[in-house]
């Protein structure tokens, strides 16, 4: 039983919770002062409330228990509390031991009296009332159980009872440690895949997810079963930081949670004496990664045991005196070896006379998918004279072969940044390492996400004609997030820097830095630009300059987008991106310009509708529902295509429109929308529950007809299934004409959302103008949290701005909106400076 008593009365014998002989303070009151003394923190104060806590268990028990006549009784503390690591909302793991021989209602009546107080105080407790046999009993059916009593301490009555107790703990678990040992590994790997890695959650459950401090106690399990040990280097330093920050949670929740929460982290950190949130976060990932990569050294050593354990005697006899105790060595890479599943460095290996031994031995691991010894990476940290610069080039190309190596390149990475050779090879790495990433679409670490990033390029590299190139600036492309001011511009210099010191000539060196510095370029203007525009594709061209530095880009844009998370690729983004470089390589061949979507003629689907609509004199729809298909023709085992897009759906909406004074009779894709329509539409599929992903408005406007604009709108069903376009249409016919109020409708979701979800402290809305986008409009960009609604309040503004929207370029990734609108004047042309940055600051005051 875990959960506090709220009503204690009836209690038998109930006392005052806490209370103490006259003249001596009562435990509550200690407790209390004890948590609020400033000068106690950390494992002094979780050993000092531990004590505490003994101290009053223990005069519970002998008040009660010679009050009762009962001897023969001990109190035990397990688990946590066992260990004296006793946080400040920590629950009390107890067990009362007895020798069998006292009446089992005296029994009762004192374990009432023990358990009764802790739950008047509020405090957690997980109790028991067990003889010796029948505790070593419930540890051979109860792996948990097995696991607490490792931790058994006595407390308080007859001490044998306690000693017995644990002899035989321990004698049971080694015994039991071939059959316990996997099914420990299997409760481990299960929870890790429930809660998570610790090392990269921006809301981190500290004791549950992998890396937290249920890992920590299951090393030291394993380590009293003397088959394995943990690494030591770092370890008890992690767990004692881990316990810090879960003491600090407590404190400032003044709940029992394990759960670091987002609105929470800043104040634990300033509890803890750090800088801010992000310091607080690092250093619980570093912490983590130490317990993980202990962990795994752990059970690799354990599987490796009980393997050889398994072996039958018989065979062991026929393998003795030619392998016992040598093994098969199987050769890799000069100086480096396979023993007993794992890379290590053969015996002639002399790293002190190789410098390169240890990026031979990581790369020559990785193309094995082997582990990479702990021992030989560590006699190479020890031993190895430093690489000179710039690198000789068999140590560039063993880089190289290990960030090619696939999904194996992970965990030898990790080995080597776990020992420190990482930042010794590349001292700029210490800047991106465990460094957290606030925006929700990232799933990893900086560091981890450029490891990632590599692994997927690793897959692209038979698209390129320079895979070593295309491989290290997938390793540095965000090497600039721990610098001030835009990470792409910091990261060119610290790139070009870098690949000198790799060795690579200055124009190899030039390339890499130009990859760096534009690696973002290819999906933001392919999502949120027109391509149409020829400045566009010339912008991007110019910024690129040559076809094979586009071909290196575009396979970079993909692969920065698979690692990053799955809000941040699909099938669609790669079509905008492929359409991109088509048109961009286009250009750079000297060919000549696509023609435009826009000036040629109407697609027969739009002139059916635009005459359905002048016809009827109100608006026309057309549904198309459809699941987008992997766009990659590599797609493959090796390359798996990206994941199939949920069904999208293609609206097209037709609504006769009045023709704009001065304006000549043409097919016009600078056309503005009569008043109302773009955010009326926008309000109707967002009531819908609509998203949209693309938006673009065309204005047939033939001689002797009535114009009509086409709004084409590119959108995805939220959730439940598509509406019925009748029903769109009729919301429409209602909103154009003021009988339905969308603005009203959304607003009042808005507010039941906002009653039913916990409030998320999102960054204010930004609007700009993105300068020199277009030729022949004025780009609008907006950066927003995402919500229902959004697109009908920036229709609205823009609108209220008396501009004319040519086309808009939606984009979402994960919360964030970037939306981009090409607006023209009432003339068709482009804004003045001036009046595009009163539009975007009335856009913005809007959204605010």
């Amino acid at each position: 039983m875990t959960d506090s008593v709220e009503d204690t009365a009836g209690a038998a014998g109930a006392e005052r919770p806490g209370s103490a002989p006259a003249g001596e303070e009562s435990y509550p009151a200690a407790r209390l002062r004890l948590l609020q003394d400033g000068d106690a923190t950390g494992p002094d104060r979780r050993a000092a409330l531990a004590r505490l806590t003994d101290d009053w268990l223990a005069g519970l028990l002998a008040r009660h228990g010679t009050a009762a006549g009962l001897s023969g009784t001990a109190l035990v503390a397990v688990g946590g509390y066992g260990r004296g690591e006793l946080s400040p909302r920590s629950d009390l793991d107890l067990l009362l031991l007895h020798d069998g021989r006292a009446d089992a209602g005296a029994l009762a009546a004192l374990a009432d009296r023990l358990w009764y107080p802790v739950w008047d105080l509020g405090l957690a407790l997980d109790h028991s009332v067990r003889t010796p046999a029948q505790a070593r009993k419930a540890s051979r059916e109860d792996l948990k159980v097995q696991l607490g009593l490792l931790d058994a301490r006595h407390l308080a009555g007859d001490p044998g009872l306690t000693a017995a107790v644990r002899t035989a703990a321990y004698a049971d678990w080694r015994e039991s440690a071939p059959k316990r040992l996997p099914e420990l590994h299997d409760l481990c790997q299960e929870r890790a895949e429930r809660q998570g890695e610790l090392q990269y959650l921006l809301e981190p459950d500290l004791k549950e997810a992998r890396g937290g401090l249920r890992d920590a106690t299951a090393l030291r399990a394993v380590a009293a079963s003397w088959l394995a040990d943990a690494p030591r280097g770092g370890l008890e330093a992690a767990r004692t930081r881990l316990l810090d920050a879960r003491d600090a949670l407590h404190l400032t929740t003044g709940r029992a949670t394990d759960r670091l929460s987002l609105q929470e982290q800043d104040q634990v950190a300033e509890a803890l004496g750090m800088l801010d949130a992000d310091a607080l976060l690092r250093q619980i990932y570093e912490s983590a990664r130490t317990i993980s990569y202990a962990a795994d050294v752990t059970w690799r050593e354990v599987g490796r045991v009980l393997r050889a354990r398994s072996l039958k005697p018989t065979l062991r006899g026929l393998l003795h005196g030619r392998t016992a105790g040598k093994g098969e060595r199987s050769p890799l890479a000069e100086g480096v070896v396979e023993l007993d599943g794992e890379a290590v460095l053969a015996r002639t290996a002399r790293p002190e006379r190789d410098p390169v031994l240890v990026l031979r031995a990581a790369a020559a691991a990785a193309q094995a998918g082997l582990p990479l010894a702990t021992h030989a990476i560590r006699r190479c940290a020890t031993a190895a004279r430093p690489l000179p610069e710039p690198w000789p080039a068999e140590a560039r190309e063993q880089l190289v072969t290990l960030l090619g190596a696939g999904t194996h390149t992970v965990p030898v990475w990790e080995a080597l940044e776990a020992e420190g050779i990482i930042t010794r090879l590349l001292p700029d790495w210490e800047r991106v390492r465990c460094r957290p990433q606030r925006n929700p679409v990232h799933t990893w670490t900086v560091d981890r996400h450029l490891v990632e990033t590599a692994v997927r390029a690793s897959a692209l590299t038979r698209r390129v004609h320079r895979p070593d190139l295309l491989l290290i600036a997938a390793l540095l492309h965000d090497i600039g997030k721990g610098w001030p001011g835009d990470h792409s511009v910091a990261g060119e210099t610290i790139a070009r820097d870098m690949a000198a010191r790799l060795g690579f000539g200055a124009r190899d060196a030039a390339v890499i830095a130009t990859l760096v510095r534009h690696h973002l370029l290819l999906i933001e203007t392919a999502t949120r630009r027109d391509l149409d525009d020829p400045a566009t594709v010339g912008a991007v061209a110019d910024a690129v300059g040559s076809t094979r530095t586009l071909e290196l880009l575009h396979a970079l844009t993909e692969a920065d987008a698979l690692a990053t998370g799955p809000a941040a690729w699909s099938a669609w983004r790669g079509g905008l991106v492929a359409d991109l470089v088509k048109r961009v390589a286009a250009r750079l061949a000297g060919e000549p310009e696509t023609e435009p979507r826009g000036t040629g003629e109407p697609t027969a689907e739009q002139e059916r509708l635009a005459i359905e609509a002048r016809r009827t004199g109100g608006p026309v729809l057309a549904l198309h529902a459809r699941a987008e298909a992997p766009t990659d023709a590599d797609s493959g085992p090796e390359n798996p295509a990206p994941a199939q897009e949920p069904v999208g759906v293609e609206l097209l909406i037709a609504v006769p429109a009045h023709p704009s004074p001065g304006r000549r009779p043409s097919t016009s894709p600078a056309g503005a929308p009569p008043m109302g329509v773009l955010p009326a539409a926008a309000g109707v599929l967002a009531l819908h529950r609509l998203t949209v992903r693309a938006a673009d408005l065309l204005l047939l406007d033939p001689v002797d007809e009535g114009p009509v604009l086409v709004l084409s709108w590119r959108v995805a069903a939220e959730y439940g299934s598509l509406p019925q376009a009748d029903r769109l249409r009729a919301d429409l016919l209602r909103t154009l004409d003021g009988t339905l109020d969308v603005a009203a409708r959304l607003a009042e979701r808005e507010r039941a959302y906002a009653r039913r979800s916990r409030a998320v402290l999102a960054p204010p809305p930004r609007v700009s103008v993105a300068t020199g986008s277009s030729d022949t409009a004025t780009v609008i960009e907006v950066r927003a949290q995402d919500a229902h609604g959004l697109l009908h309040r920036i229709g609205r503004a823009l609108e209220a701005a008396g501009v004319a929207v040519r086309s808009a370029h939606i984009s979402t990734l994960g919360a964030n909106a970037v939306d981009a609108f090409y607006v023209t004047g009432g003339d068709g042309a482009p804004l003045t400076d001036a009046a595009a940055h009163e539009v975007a600051a009335a856009v913005e005051r809007a959204l605010q």
